[in-house]
C-alpha cells in the first residue's frame, strides 16, 4: 500500500485568485506616493478630458470644463469625506479614537454620494458665474464620471478595503490577515467588489454613450440614466460587502442600498418627466453670451478635429 500523501493547498486556487498589492504607498525620498490618491487623480483627469470633449460638441467653449473643475473637485472631495465620516463616525469619534484622523483623506474613505452631491454644487456655482445652463453641462459630464469611479475603485484594491463576502471562486480576492474582520481571520479569499463595480461602471459608460448618440438625449436625461445605471449596480454590489458600517441595516438593508433605491426611483421619475416635458435635446447651452474676457480665455477649436 502506498503511503498517504500529506495534504497541501491546491496550487490552482493560488494561481487563479487575485492577489492584493503588498504596498499601497511608495516613498519618493520623504514624499509618500499613495496609490489611492493616484487612482482618484487619474479618474478625475479622465472625467475632465472626456467631459471637455462632450461639452465642446454640445456647444460649449474649450477649457470651460477644466475651469469648472476648480469648483467641482474640491467640493466633491469635501462632500465625499463628509459622507464617509458621517456614516462611519465610529471610526473617528469615541473611546480610543482620534478625531483628527477624520481629515486624513489619503488613507481612503470617500463616500460617492457626498462627492456627487457637493461636486454638483461646485459645478452649479461655477456654471452660474459663467452663464452656463446646468442640465446640458451635467449631461456632458456624466459619462466620464462613470469611468472616473471605475478607476477610483482600484484605490480600494491597493488599500485592501471594501471587499465582499468570502468566496472560493477562481477570481476571489486575497486579503492579508491584518485587513480582515475578526470573524473572517480563517478566510483567505473574498469577492473583489472593487472589480465588480469597476466593470459595471465601464459597461454603464458604454451603454450611456450609445444611448446618448442613438437618441440625442438632453435636458438632464443623460444624468438621470447615469444615476439609474450606477445605482442599479451599486445596490447589487453593496449587498456583497462585509465592511462594518455604523449606519447599517436600516430595515434589513445597508444604508447605501437604500440610498441607491431612492436615487434610482427619483432619477427614473425625472427621466420620464423630462422626456414628456422637453423631448429632444436643447440647442442653447447658455443663459447668456460669454463676456469678452471669458471668450478670449479660450481659443475656439473644432471639436471634431
Amino acid at each position: 500500500m502506498l503511503p498517504a500523501l500529506p495534504l497541501v493547498e491546491s496550487p490552482l486556487v493560488t494561481l487563479l485568485s487575485i492577489p492584493s498589492p503588498a504596498e499601497g504607498v511608495w516613498h519618493l525620498g520623504p514624499l509618500p506616493i499613495r496609490a489611492y490618491a493616484l487612482c482618484i487623480i487619474l479618474g478625475i483627469v479622465f472625467a475632465i478630458w472626456w467631459g471637455e470633449r462632450r461639452w465642446i460638441a454640445r456647444g460649449g467653449l474649450p477649457g470651460e470644463v477644466s475651469d469648472l473643475a476648480i469648483w467641482a473637485v474640491p467640493f466633491g472631495l469635501v462632500g465625499g469625506r463628509l459622507y464617509h465620516v458621517i456614516t462611519d463616525w465610529h471610526l473617528y469619534f469615541g473611546e480610543d479614537r482620534n478625531p483628527v484622523t477624520a481629515l486624513y483623506v489619503w488613507r481612503g474613505g470617500l463616500g460617492i454620494w457626498g462627492a456627487i452631491a457637493l461636486g454638483a454644487l461646485g459645478v452649479w456655482i461655477g456654471a452660474r458665474l459663467r452663464g452656463i445652463k446646468l442640465l446640458p453641462l451635467l449631461d456632458a459630464l456624466a459619462p466620464g464620471v462613470l469611468v472616473a469611479q471605475a478607476v477610483g475603485r482600484w484605490g480600494n484594491w491597493f488599500n485592501q478595503e471594501l471587499y465582499g463576502r468570502p468566496t472560493d471562486l477562481p477570481w476571489g480576492l486575497e486579503i492579508d490577515v491584518a485587513h480582515r474582520p475578526s470573524q473572517y481571520l480563517d478566510v483567505t479569499t473574498f469577492h473583489p467588489t472593487f472589480l465588480y463595480e469597476c466593470l459595471w461602471n465601464l459597461a454603464a459608460f458604454a451603454v450611456l454613450i450609445w444611448l446618448d448618440r442613438r437618441f440625442r438625449l438632453g435636458h438632464g436625461r443623460v444624468l438621470a440614466l447615469y444615476v439609474m445605471l450606477y445605482t442599479a449596480g451599486r445596490a447589487w454590489i453593496e449587498n456583497m460587502r462585509i465592511d462594518d458600517v455604523q449606519m447599517d441595516d436600516v430595515l434589513g438593508l445597508r444604508l447605501n442600498v437604500w440610498t441607491s433605491i431612492v436615487l434610482f426611483v427619483l432619477a427614473a421619475l425625472f427621466f420620464l418627466w423630462s422626456a414628456k416635458r422637453h423631448p429632444g435635446r436643447e440647442e442653447v447651452v447658455r443663459t447668456r453670451e460669454p463676456r469678452r474676457d471669458e471668450a478670449d480665455e479660450h481659443e475656439t477649436v473644432d471639436p471634431t478635429a
